[in-house]
């Protein structure tokens, strides 16, 4: 979860009571299925000064939240039994949104320090087109600050070949950035969509503003954005209004985001200097982890024969919990590895956390040896 000292109480309370006296009757009132037309507005520039995107208003949906976005595009692009190219491990949401729209998941390992491994993903492809199947329908990546692994962004070379297959064998791809404006060290790396206008691109403002307004949006061609809009219509009719007109003052005014994300970053980076700190003191000499340049996860994969997944409830009794590596896999494995959380708790509950997963584990490897 996003840390709540990042959440801009004041200002949204500001925000809201504006709302309410200049428009209320409208954000409180059922909405349009494609989203507030001036937020989507305000979204065109934002992504221009961010991601680089080039866009129209038309050619962005209001999700209720990016993992409605998961499963729209999911059950827009896919019917039961289709297979769709996601990296391994990947994001646990969209195993879910994947499977609960029938999808069978072909994952791609391994990652390097510079993500998705492109031969390895261009071999998968070939593989499956070579058997005789239909293509998979689509590709699924996470290139900035890849949740589970969070030290792994996908390079601009990469970015360009991932283009050049997606073109060469007619794949869409579908480009998933809910962390890319926390980047705490390095330089940004341009979205693929920014590179390439038929990519569909996935947003949020969880992380940039507060995940309990539930906002997320796609940015895609506008035969995509017509046919989710018919597909929210089944969904929700539309997505929240007074969210919508919240988060439409909440770019417009004066850069309050640009500050928000200013401030997210500094705390966030400390957090994340804590816990690789505390994982060098403490587990360096039994696991090998990600120091990641931005995001919220650090990946640390045991150098025994732990089982993350069987650990799990020796570690909630010690008070202390992460996401077992298993969870993220689409095809299995990953059962020595965890992703942990750094940009919830304080610097002093990352260090106690840390010193305690250290103690399971090695009370785990002694048990494994007796």
């Amino acid at each position: 979860m996003p840390n709540p000292a990042t959440f801009p109480k004041d200002r949204l309370k500001e925000i809201m009571v504006d709302v309410l006296d200049r428009d209320g009757d409208a954000a409180l009132q059922y909405g349009n299925t494609a989203g507030l037309n001036s937020l989507r507005e305000e979204l065109v520039g934002f992504l221009k000064r961010t991601e680089g995107i080039d866009c129209a208003p038309e050619d962005i949906i209001i999700t209720s939240g990016s993992q409605q976005a998961l499963y729209a595009i999911g059950k827009l692009l896919c019917n039961p039994g289709d297979g769709v190219i996601t990296e391994d491990p990947t994001y646990v949401g969209a195993i879910s949104a994947f499977n609960a729209n029938a999808i069978r998941m072909h994952g791609v390992p391994p990652m390097d320090g510079q993500g998705v491994v492109v031969d390895v993903l261009e071999e998968k492809v070939r593989s499956l087109v070579s058997k005789g199947k239909a293509p998979p329908r689509f590709i699924y990546l996470i290139p900035n600050f890849q949740n589970p692994t969070g030290g792994r962004t996908l390079t601009e070379k990469r970015r360009q070949e991932v283009i050049r297959i997606a073109s060469e064998y007619g794949i869409p791809v579908v480009e998933d950035n809910p962390y890319g404006e926390l980047r705490y060290s390095g330089e940004r790396v341009r979205s693929i969509r920014s590179l390439d206008g038929s990519v569909i691109y996935l947003g949020t403002f969880s992380k940039v503003m507060t995940p309990g307004l539930r906002l997320g949006y796609i940015v895609a061609p506008r035969e995509v954005t017509e046919k989710v809009n018919l597909l929210k219509q089944a969904l929700d009719l539309a997505t929240n209004s007074f969210s919508q007109y919240v988060a439409t003052e909440y770019i417009r005014r004066g850069g309050i985001i640009y500050e928000q994300i200013r401030f997210n970053v500094e705390l966030y980076r400390k957090r994340r200097d804590a816990m690789v700190r505390a994982l060098r003191e403490e587990m360096g000499d039994m696991a090998d982890f990600s120091v990641p340049d931005g995001g919220m996860f650090i990946w640390v994969t045991l150098n025994n024969s732990v089982d993350t997944s069987r650990m799990l409830i020796d570690a909630i009794k010690a008070g202390v919990t992460y996401v077992s590596g298993q969870a993220f896999a689409p095809n299995g494995g990953h059962e020595h590895s965890m992703r942990l959380n750094f940009t919830f708790p304080s610097e002093e509950k990352i260090y106690e956390g840390v010193r305690r997963l250290r103690s399971v584990i090695l009370s785990r490897a002694q048990e494994a040896v007796s």
